[in-house]
């Protein structure tokens, strides 16, 4: 077994467990269709939340799952504090927390989104909203008749707390009658963001809201976006696979300015 090192002294074991990640000419992401960017969320200064209590250690080498350790809790100054070290979590069973920090990290580059002709017609269907429903994007990332799902109530009241306290936000996609049909959301901290997870009931809708992140990103002279693992589908959208030694120094540069 590994050990994390955390404070107070609490065992954080390694589990070796078998889950790991599930889930024609293309055109760099322009300006978006339509954005109603009416809420100052995603432009304000985050609540502090403080030193974590646990010292979580991203040194250690992951498995082929990309798995650290297990352990700690999900307060916004440990989730905080995890993020801006190259990690994140994911439940193991019921009660367990496990953390994360695959080798290589997929990253979409913020300048590399490729935006079809048929995803640039979608970014005309839909109005992209901003931190307006960010309990419900979370819930719908979390349908548990997803395949894989693995977002469950816990999650959704610490990410949940973590939007209340600006660290995190959702990128809505909607109908012209204002009917939530997509979204994602993830973790802001600096020129960083980390994508948790998306979701989608009508064609591109999730997609669209990525559109419009990455616009958002570029507008604030952001520097990393983060999708965990590289899958077939991101690889699609211009997702690529970077060393984690190299993206642990991005991260580093990206959150370096940042008073939690």
């Amino acid at each position: 077994n590994a050990t994390m090192p955390i404070r107070p002294s609490a065992r954080v074991e390694r589990d070796h467990r078998t889950a790991g990640p599930t889930g024609r000419s293309p055109r760099r992401a322009g300006t978006l269709g339509s954005v109603n960017d009416d809420r100052p969320t995603w432009h304000r200064v985050p609540t502090p939340v403080g030193p974590s209590r646990w010292l979580l250690d991203a040194a250690q080498e992951p498995d082929d799952d990309g798995f650290i350790a297990v352990g700690a809790d999900l307060e916004p100054s440990t989730l905080v504090a995890a993020y801006r070290r190259g990690l994140f979590p994911m439940p193991l069973g019921r009660r367990r927390i496990g953390w994360f920090s695959p080798d290589p990290r997929g990253v979409i580059p913020i300048d590399g989104l490729r935006v079809t002709r048929s995803l640039r017609r979608s970014v005309d269907r839909y109005e992209v909203t901003i931190d307006r429903s960010f309990r419900e994007v979370m819930t719908a990332c979390g349908d548990p008749g997803r395949p894989h799902g693995w977002i469950n109530s816990e999650f959704i009241s610490a990410y949940t707390r973590l939007h209340e306290l600006g660290w995190a936000h959702s990128f809505e996609s909607r109908t012209p009658d204002g009917r939530l049909v997509g979204g994602l959301y993830g973790v802001r901290i600096g020129a960083f963001f980390a994508g948790e997870s998306m979701f989608s009931i009508e064609r591109d809708a999730s997609k669209v809201a990525l559109v419009a992140l990455v616009e958002a990103m570029r507008s604030a002279d952001m520097q990393l976006l983060d999708c965990q693992w590289l899958t077939p589908h991101l690889a699609s959208l211009g997702a690529i696979a970077i060393p984690r030694s190299d993206y642990l120094d991005r991260l580093a540069r990206a959150t370096m300015q940042v008073d939690l």
